[in-house]
Parts: structure tokens; sequence; C-alpha cells
């Protein structure tokens, strides 16, 4: 069974949103503020993120990018803003889908049954992964191209799979900085560029596997999507 945590501070919406997700299926854990929820998902398991924006104690975007620096469980935004900056922001902190209040019940389970599916087609082998010619070994930590085997830092190594688990999201520096380098990094975000370029140049053909998304960030697109 799926579980959800849910974090909307309108006790209605709340209520009604959790028993209709279990009527279809589906294990909700809710909470009724940023930082309950920053709580539940630190000491739980979930396979689907729902986040209002405006909640007290903490606001979605700033719940969004701590999940995001510790996980990359799919994280679905419920909100009432459809501000164009609003959004960008919070795709930008890597938010899978927006959806918009009022919203129907049955286009959120779908589009909760839609965002699991593509979830479960990144999840990668514990120890080996193949994507055209790039094979990645997590459990030896060894990258091969075309058979050839190449040697990156730890660092580097630590970002690609960082790439892998991400498949088609758009990652953006800050993101990179605090799940590679730590929420403690106090450098230039411009390291991220320079490690990308690296990391391009070391895989040699399968490096245009990262594309750079102009003002957002960077993603790695899958060799068949190429």
């Amino acid at each position: 069974m799926y579980r959800i945590l849910l974090a909307e501070d309108n006790d209605n919406l709340r209520e009604v949103v959790t028993d209709y997700l279990t009527g279809q299926g589906y294990e909700v854990d809710g909470r009724a503020d940023g930082a309950g929820a920053l709580e539940a998902f630190y000491e739980n398991r979930y396979q689907l993120v729902l986040l209002d924006v405006m909640m007290p104690k903490m606001n979605g975007f700033e719940v969004c990018r701590r999940i995001r620096a510790k996980e990359d469980v799919p994280i679905l935004f419920l909100t009432a803003r459809v501000q164009e900056q609003d959004q960008l922001l919070g795709y930008s902190l890597g938010a899978d889908e927006y959806i918009v209040k009022p919203f129907s019940l049955p286009v959120l389970a779908a589009k909760c049954k839609a965002i699991l599916e593509r979830a479960a087609g990144r999840v990668m082998s514990d120890d080996l992964c193949t994507d055209g010619e790039l094979t990645v070994n997590f459990a030896t930590r060894k990258v091969s191209v075309a058979g050839r085997e190449i040697e990156l830092q730890s660092l580097d190594f630590d970002l690609l799979r960082y790439f892998l688990a991400n498949r088609g999201r758009v990652l953006s520096r800050e993101q990179i900085l605090d799940r590679i380098w730590g929420f403690d990094y106090d450098g230039s975000d411009r390291v991220v560029d320079t490690h990308i370029k690296k990391l391009r140049k070391a895989l040699g053909s399968a490096g245009g596997n990262i594309e750079t998304v102009i003002k957002r960030g960077y993603r790695y697109v899958s060799s068949d999507n190429r």
C-alpha cells in the first residue's frame, strides 16, 4: 500500500482528502502545519507528499526544499496560489506537479496515481543502473561508458547518482548544493556548474544526457529520450 503525507492547514479539506484517498486504497498521514509535516517525514517513510503552500510554522516551499535535500520522494503542491512565479518556484525546488484549489477529488487521485507510476519507473536497482551506453554500479561505485570504465571522484559520483535518481526532473543549483555539498556549505553556487562541466567531460558521449535548463538548473535526460 502506498503511504502519502498530506500537509494541509484547513481541517475540513484535510479530512475530506484523507477520507477520499483512503477510500482509493492509500494510507494517508495528515498534518496541519509545515513543521509537523517535516517532522513526520523525518520519522516515517512515504511514497508521495502532498503540500499546501501557505501553512503556519513553515510554508510548503520550505518544506519541499528540506525534503528534496534528504530524499527524492515525489511532491505534489495543493495550492490556491496560481501566479506563474509561484509555480516556477515550486518546480525549481523539485515539485513534480501542481493542483490548484478548488480541485476535483477524482482528478487529485488520478494525479497521485500518475505520479506514483512515474516514480516507480524511476526506481533503480540497488546495485546497477544502465542507460544507453552508461552503466553505473552503485555497490562498487564503478562507472563505464560504451564498455570503457571511467574514474570519477567521490563527489562527482554522488552528483551522477543524484541525477540518475531524478531522471527527467529539473534540479536547481540550490537543490544540488543542499543534497551533495550539504546545508552548511557557504561558498558560491557556481561550484555546481564547475562539477557538472567536469562530469560531462568525464562521461564523454553520455555527458550530453545532462542538460542545462536556462534559468532553472539542470536535468538528466535518459538516452531513449534524447
